[in-house]
């Protein structure tokens, strides 16, 4: 279905090409193959270094503008990262978030089945919903989603893109692969509020900013609930996997009409545990005693996120899929994963820390 890696003629769109893993996705391939890349977003501050690239093409727009979404589909492989995906925006621009992560995508989708590329789209393992403490791995073709109610407008985000799943596997004529990511961790993750973005971003980057600022972590309902955390090395490998697969014509049906659950579930933990990780791995880094860091201070829900807010209490993914199919499975420990992204986001804003 693709050509190999070592074919000067493939170009692959990528749309959320300077995000956090569209960065980290445009340096692999284009230090692992041959490849040429078009890359589609809104910012490129993460790219800097790629941008007067020989194989690289950029264009700053919006998946919104249906020319782009045209463009887009004309070339054989088309990745979609892009997407609002950070929880205070769930509540506070649930429209938005629904436009971002529903009709964006069908539009595109739409597009590349009428030109026959290929769709590789980004989900959420949030479209599992509201999971329970003694939830067990959630298996992608048959794990039964509960989400919360209509009220609860922490869900606009999962139920946008779990109808966009719906809509992809329905479109006929459509060669797709969905991606389900759990909780992707590393350099260029997220922002910091105040210096270079507003409003709150995921907990790690949040931990992160709270560590240099010298501010208590703050526990959400306790800091109850788990994850897994998987290095974003392991999400690009997992990428390689499967365009390796789509492009052997013997194995390539095997990618197609698929989720893959992308996680590592032996990173498991609480948000709890994560704070005290952190805290412990912030003060090597800094080479002081964690003693001297605040104490985690416990917040509730709606105190912290506002009304609407809810949450799923375990996600623990079943990557059984991917290792039978595509002979993946996630390699980083936490401890390492955590210490990459820690440490990148100190050097990476240690002067903006006060602002």
């Amino acid at each position: 279905m693709l050509p190999q890696f070592d074919d000067t003629s493939v170009t692959v769109a990528i749309v959320g090409c300077g995000g956090f893993i569209g960065s980290h996705l445009l340096d692999a391939i284009l230090e692992r193959t041959r490849w040429r890349v078009f890359g589609v977003d809104l910012d490129f501050y993460r790219v800097q270094h790629r941008l007067n690239h020989e194989r690289c093409e950029f264009l700053c727009a919006d998946l919104a503008d249906p020319a782009v979404v045209e463009r887009l589909a004309k070339f054989p492989l088309v990745v979609n990262l892009a997407a609002i995906c950070t929880p205070s925006r769930y509540m506070a621009e649930s429209c938005e978030v629904i436009r971002s992560n529903y009709d964006h995508p069908a539009a595109l989708a739409t597009a590349c089945a009428r030109s026959g590329a290929w769709l590789v789209h980004f989900s959420t393992s949030e479209i599992y919903g509201r999971t329970a403490p003694d939830s067990g791995e959630l298996v992608e073709d048959s794990t039964p989603v509960l989400l919360g109610p209509v009220t609860a407008s922490r869900w606009s985000y999962a139920t946008a893109k779990l109808l966009a799943e719906r809509f992809i596997a329905g479109l006929s004529g459509l060669k797709w692969t969905v991606v389900r990511p759990f909780n992707f961790v590393g350099p260029y993750m997220d922002f910091m509020p105040g210096v270079d973005g507003e409003g709150i971003p995921r907990v790690l980057a949040n931990f992160s900013t709270a560590l240099l600022r010298g501010e208590p972590l703050k526990l959400v309902n306790g800091g109850k609930a788990k994850r897994c955390f998987t290095s974003v090395h392991d999400a690009v490998d997992f990428l390689f996997a499967l365009f390796a697969v789509g492009a052997d014509p013997k194995r390539c049906g095997g990618v197609l009409s698929q989720a893959f659950n992308v996680g590592n579930p032996a990173n498991e933990l609480s948000i709890a545990e994560l704070a005290g990780k952190m805290r412990s791995i912030f003060a090597k880094v800094r080479g002081v005693d964690v003693s001297t860091l605040p104490e985690p201070q416990v917040v509730s829900g709606e105190e912290y996120y506002g009304v609407g807010y809810d949450d799923s209490m375990r996600r623990l993914p079943s990557v059984v899929k991917a290792d039978s199919l595509l002979g993946f499975k996630a390699r980083i420990p936490l401890d390492v994963a955590l210490e990459e992204s820690l440490s990148w986001f100190v050097k990476h804003y240690d002067t903006g820390a006060s602002s």
